[in-house]
């Protein structure tokens, strides 16, 4: 990871949560919201043009969901470490965006400072890469 602000990609398909998350997450000095998007697909292309070091992943998305799209950024953006939010996901579902790449699953209900901790760790460990 590059020194200053972790850059972050939020995608998320629902716009109150998905503008809430890049005021929140924004707001703390060490992370910089670099796009928030609302798709997969757009992630993607999103990714590959801003190289961010960390990508904060939705499951449920229209089209593509969150194991597709964490797959695609994965292969695309390698340098990307993906943490997913979910509203719920089952423990298979968690196993499938972990075995897509994902570093880290975790509720949306979940408290911010345990949100920006898993970004924290995501961008900075070197498995992630």
């Amino acid at each position: 990871m590059a020194a200053g602000p972790i850059r972050v990609v939020v995608v998320e398909d629902n716009d109150v949560f998905r503008e809430a998350l890049e005021l929140l997450l924004g707001a703390r000095p060490d992370l910089q919201i670099v796009a928030a998007v609302g798709g997969g697909e757009e992630a993607v292309a999103t990714c590959r043009a801003l190289h961010p070091d960390v990508v904060l992943m939705d499951y449920r998305l229209p089209g593509m969901d969150g194991v597709q799209a964490t797959s695609r950024l994965r292969a695309t953006c390698p340098e990307a470490a993906v943490v997913c939010l979910t509203a719920a996901a089952s423990v298979r579902e968690a196993e499938a965006l972990r075995a897509a790449g994902a570093v880290a699953c975790l509720n949306k209900d979940a408290e911010l400072d345990e949100i920006v901790a898993a970004i924290r760790a995501a961008a900075t460990t070197p498995a992630a890469r």
